[in-house]
C-alpha cells in the first residue's frame, strides 16, 4: 500500500477524532476540570487538613497525580468508545473500512485521537492542580511515558467495548461497573501501606494501581509499587489489546450495529 496514502489516511483520521472533542470543549474539557476542583476542595482541604501527610507529603499533594491520570483514563476511554460506535451505528464504518487504509492505521488514528483528547484533559487537569499545589516534577520522562502508554491502552480498551457494543446502554456498563471502582481502588486516595491484610495483597492485581503509583513516582518521587513493574504491566496491555483490536478487525466480528 502506497505510504504517502497510508499517512495521509491516518493524519486526516486524527485530525477529525481531535476536532471531535475540540468543537464541543465545554463539554469535553471544562467538566472535569470542574470535578478536579471539587475533589481538591472536598477531599484535599477538608478531610486532607485531618489526614496530614501520607508517604512523606501532604496528602494534597499526594492525590494530585492520581487526579490527572484518572481523568486521562477516563477521556481517553471515553472518546474512543464513542466515537467507534458511533460510527458502526451510523454505518460509516463501513467507509473506513474500505477506504485505502489497514487496519493498523485504522486502529492508530482512533486510539491516537483518545491519546490526544487525554492529554488535553490531563493538561487542563494539571492547570486546576496548581491552582491547590506546588508541584515540581520529579521524572519528566517518566510522567510523560506513564501518560502516554497509559492513554493508548484506555483508547484500545474503548475501541473494543465500542466493536462489541450492541446499545449506547453497552458503551457505560464498562466504565460504571469496571473502570470508576478500579480507578477509585487503585490508590487516588490512599496508600495501600494503609489496607490491612489480606486487602493489600489483593489490591495489587488492580493495574489501574500500578499506572497511579508509577505516575505519582514520576510527580512526587514516592510510590507504593515499583514503577518498573508498571511500565512493563502498560507495554503488556498495550501489546496485547493492540494485537486483538487487529484480529478483531480483520475477522469483522461486532461491526454491525
Amino acid at each position: 500500500m502506497n505510504l504517502v496514502l497510508e499517512w495521509r489516511a491516518l493524519w486526516t483520521l486524527l485530525e477529525r477524532e481531535t476536532l471531535r472533542f475540540v468543537r464541543i470543549w465545554p463539554q469535553t474539557i471544562i467538566p472535569p476540570m470542574v470535578t478536579t476542583a471539587l475533589y481538591f476542595i472536598i477531599f484535599g482541604g477538608l478531610i486532607g487538613a485531618r489526614v496530614g501527610e501520607v508517604g512523606g507529603v501532604r496528602y494534597m499533594d499526594f492525590i494530585a497525580p492520581g487526579l490527572i491520570l484518572m481523568a486521562v483514563i477516563s477521556n481517553s476511554y471515553a472518546n474512543v468508545v464513542s466515537s467507534f460506535f458511533s460510527a458502526k451505528m451510523h454505518r460509516h464504518i463501513e467507509e473506513l473500512m474500505v477506504a485505502p487504509m489497514s487496519n493498523f492505521s485504522l486502529i492508530l488514528g482512533f486510539m491516537a485521537g483518545g491519546i490526544a483528547r487525554g492529554l488535553a484533559v490531563g493538561l487542563a487537569v494539571t492547570a486546576v492542580t496548581l491552582l491547590f499545589t506546588d508541584l515540581a516534577v520529579h521524572d519528566w520522562g517518566l510522567a510523560i511515558l506513564v501518560m502516554l502508554l497509559t492513554s493508548a491502552v484506555f483508547s484500545l480498551a474503548g475501541m473494543l467495548n465500542a466493536i462489541f457494543a450492541k446499545t449506547f446502554d453497552d458503551i457505560s456498563i464498562i466504565p460504571t461497573f469496571v473502570l470508576t471502582p478500579l480507578t477509585y481502588l487503585g490508590g487516588v486516595f490512599f496508600s495501600i501501606d494503609l489496607l490491612p491484610q489480606p486487602w493489600r495483597e489483593i489490591a495489587l492485581f488492580n493495574p489501574q494501581l500500578h499506572m497511579i503509583n508509577a505516575f505519582r513516582q514520576a510527580v512526587l518521587g514516592v510510590s507504593d509499587v515499583p514503577a518498573g513493574l508498571a511500565l512493563a504491566l502498560l507495554a503488556g496491555l498495550l501489546v496485547v489489546l493492540l494485537g486483538a483490536c487487529v484480529f478483531i478487525l480483520r475477522k469483522g466480528w461486532g461491526l454491525r450495529g
